[in-house]
Parts: structure tokens; C-alpha cells; sequence
């Protein structure tokens, strides 16, 4: 009876540990496991900066029309990063002079009729990104509507006057 306890001490001392095929197949599923997630989470990931960014026009639109309801005119145009003369109060200052959700920067246009809106530039979102914002936002067609595509990595959300 000591002779089993004995061999089974040491047969549990050589084998306590893990082999390194035992921790190569875990690693293998990890890894297969992480391959799988990655396709889900950059869906979810790419979902909410649309959303975000869908929001952002709505909350700034909000705050141009509050502008021109109480001054008669909209403010005069304005580079990406600048807030436009007057919208001090009105915009919510980092979220319009820092990046936003799709890695670019708001801008204020004010060209007359038809050409009047918040531009964003410099974006870091493909093209199928802007088309589905468009599809919620406006008519799905970047080539016209409200959501408009401006030039090469600039877009535009028209404000009607």
C-alpha cells in the first residue's frame, strides 16, 4: 500500500504541470474564438459612431435653427475646428472643435440657399459608413438630399433656409 501512494506522488509530481501541446490548443482556441468576435465587434463598434455622429447633426442642426429663429440670419461660415461667430453659446464647444465619432472635424458652411449646413471633414469612415448614415438620416443617395457628399472626404447636412 505505501508502495501505491509512493509511485502515485510521483507520477502526479511529473505530470502536474501542462504539456506544451495542451497549452498550444488552448491558445488555438482563444485565438479561433477571438476571430469570431472581432467581425461581431467591429459591427457594433462601426453601429455606434454612426449613431453618435447621426446624433451630433441633429443636436448641432438643433442649435443653428435655435440660431436663426432668434437672429434672422445664419452665422457666417466658419473652418473645421472653428465655432462659427455667435455659436459660443449655442454649440457644445469641445464636441464641435474636437474630433468627431468618424475621426473628422465639424465645420459651418453658409453659402445662400441649398448651400447652407454642417460639414464634416477629413473622416476616417469608408464610404459604406456614409451611405448608411445617409439611409438613416436622408434618401440613401449621397448625390443629393440633405445629406450630400461635398468633395473627396467631406460631406454636408443641409440645412434649409
Amino acid at each position: 500500500m505505501h508502495l501505491f501512494h509512493h509511485r502515485a506522488r510521483l507520477c502526479r509530481g511529473r505530470n502536474a504541470g501542462f504539456s506544451l501541446v495542451e497549452i498550444m490548443i488552448v491558445v488555438v482556441v482563444i485565438s479561433l474564438l477571438a476571430l469570431l468576435a472581432l467581425p461581431a465587434f467591429t459591427k457594433v463598434r462601426r453601429a455606434a459612431q454612426s449613431r453618435r455622429f447621426a446624433s451630433d447633426l441633429r443636436t448641432f442642426s438643433q442649435a443653428y435653427e435655435v440660431y436663426v429663429t432668434a437672429n434672422g440670419t445664419f452665422p457666417p461660415a466658419a473652418a473645421s475646428g472653428i465655432v462659427p461667430a455667435g455659436m459660443s453659446s449655442d454649440l457644445q464647444i469641445t464636441a464641435w472643435t474636437g474630433r468627431n465619432s468618424l475621426g473628422g472635424q465639424w465645420a459651418w458652411e453658409n453659402g445662400g440657399p441649398g448651400l447652407t449646413g454642417i460639414v464634416t471633414t477629413g473622416g476616417t469612415a469608408p464610404l459604406s459608413q456614409m451611405v448608411e448614415i445617409d439611409e438613416k438620416i436622408d434618401d440613401g443617395d449621397l448625390t443629393h438630399g440633405l445629406f450630400q457628399q461635398s468633395g473627396a472626404g467631406s460631406f454636408i447636412y443641409l440645412i434649409p433656409q
